[in-house]
């Protein structure tokens, strides 16, 4: 939900501490279920970077006032990881970071390639950029770990607003139409770019996971593209190539079903459920 600008580099957090301190969500929230869930996570990240990069504005100030172009994989970790502190941290760690991403976001401001002016705190810029990391992560999760009821998709779309306020967001979609009813206002601005085939060339090439075999990386990255609304992937041009084959959807699905499964101790949904004197496996019943 940063990616405008660069993260700030002290993300050494401890989830565990301080005991008792509460997070900015709560244990029972559908975020602590899905942002568990690294399938769903990468599916849904990839898919909101194309969702921001097809507009101009959000395009030129990651290229040209982040490390996104010499570095794109530790940008997109530590972008990763400022999620995380802001569903598991404790409150208090997570309003710094996300205040150190605010101070970052007021130094970003530049042209496009056209020459139209852009911020990083233009609210709309704000908004949009919240309202495709909510989209994808929830959809992600629906389409390939397990289907979400309307009322569950609901909850989700409103328990994120204490997360929402410290980015400085105005206006926060409370549903999938509300969403679409924000991209439809932004669609006119919506265009193809190079830039949008080296981030899935860079996707698709598994640099970010070399232990994972690269056959599994291309069908992250099409599931990802099966994300987009059917009107932003034409307008981003993103032709038959990239289309989510009935193999590719088994083998994704079956991906995030197994993390849904994979209880990790090491990971910030374990850890922050300990500071809260939880059971570890918390995020996962």
């Amino acid at each position: 939900m940063n990616r405008m600008s660069n993260t700030p580099p002290a993300m050494a957090i401890d989830f565990t501490k301080p005991f008792g301190e509460a997070s900015l969500l709560a244990p029972d929230s559908l975020q602590w279920r899905i942002f568990k869930n690294p399938i769903a996570m990468a599916v849904g990240g990839v898919a909101a970077v194309l969702l921001e990069f097809a507009d101009a504005r959000i395009r030129s100030g990651v290229w040209d006032h982040s490390i996104y172009k010499v570095d794109p994989i530790g940008r997109s970790q530590r972008t990763g990881m400022a999620a995380m502190v802001g569903v598991y941290g404790p409150a208090s760690a997570a309003r710094r970071v996300i205040g150190g991403v605010n101070r970052m976001h007021a130094k970003v401001s530049g042209e496009t390639p056209k020459g139209e002016a852009y911020t990083a705190l233009d609210p709309e810029l704000l908004n949009w950029v919240y309202a495709t990391a909510q989209y994808g992560f929830l959809t992600a999760y629906h389409r390939f770990v397990r289907p979400l009821s309307a009322a569950e998709q609901a909850r989700f779309w409103a328990d994120g607003q204490p997360v929402a306020e410290l980015y400085g967001v105005t206006r926060t979609p409370k549903s999938e139409a509300e969403f679409l009813a924000m991209m439809e206002q932004l669609l006119p601005r919506f265009e193809p770019h190079p830039i949008n085939s080296e981030f899935l060339d860079m996707i698709r090439s598994g640099r970010a996971a070399p232990s994972v075999p690269r056959f599994l990386h291309k069908a992250l990255a099409r599931a990802a593209v099966s994300l987009l609304p059917p009107v932003v992937r034409e307008r981003l041009e993103l032709g038959p190539e990239h289309d989510l084959g009935a193999r590719d959807r088994i083998m994704v699905k079956a991906m995030g079903k197994l993390a849904d499964r994979r209880k990790d101790p090491t990971s910030p949904a374990w850890q922050a459920a300990l500071r809260l004197g939880l059971p570890g496996d918390t995020a996962w019943r």
